[in-house]
């Protein structure tokens, strides 16, 4: 007889995004803690090839950022072949990165997409502007309003849509779902029939 795929087993994928600014970051934080699953952003990955390319211009910003994402995916990749869950944070793009999400070996998805007003939204990213903890190789003045990262990905399994207007703990009604989605795509024990 041959072992069992570990995706098999049901593992599950929690995806965090939007725009830049809408506070997926935060949230994602505070979701792998209280889910204990291991927390893959892009912009930590970023962070670090930031750090080695130093000052970039537009056009390289994006592309480390596609680097980025595609190590992110690996990541996934990995964790999934290992029968691990995982949350995965960025501003995903809607129409390009279904394809690699897909390819995982994953059984059960949900996403959470982030949104804020505009105003506050923009008042976020001018204070990222000043923020000596954020690489200024992110181009965050440039964070425009991008439909295909304003929006859930082309993924099967549950959605839902946060305003992240205010903290967290005042989000009880998104907690609760995670919650209950957590506790409704749970494997059963190894051996289990």
């Amino acid at each position: 007889m041959r072992p069992e795929a570990p995706w098999s087993r049901g593992v599950r994928l929690l995806i965090v995004t939007g725009l830049p600014g809408t506070g997926k970051t935060t949230l994602a934080r505070l979701l792998a803690a209280r889910c204990r699953l291991p927390l893959l952003t892009k912009d930590a990955i970023k962070e670090q090839l930031l750090d080695e390319a130093g000052m970039v211009d537009a056009a390289r910003s994006r592309a480390l950022s596609d680097l980025a994402f595609r190590l992110l995916f690996t990541q996934l990749r990995q964790l999934a072949d290992a029968g691990i869950d995982a949350l995965a944070e960025g501003n995903f793009r809607a129409g390009e990165h279904e394809p690699p999400l897909r390819a995982l070996p994953v059984a059960r998805i949900a996403q959470i997409l982030c949104r804020v007003g505009e105003e506050e939204r923009l008042r976020r990213i001018a204070a990222r502007a000043v923020d000596p903890m954020r690489h200024p190789g992110h181009g965050d003045a440039r964070a425009t309003r991008a439909a295909d990262t304003d929006s859930f990905l082309d993924l099967p399994g549950e959605r839902l849509l946060v305003d992240t207007g205010g903290a967290a703990a005042e989000q009880p009604g998104l907690l609760r779902q995670v919650d209950q989605w957590m506790a409704a795509t749970r494997r059963p024990p190894a051996g289990s029939p």
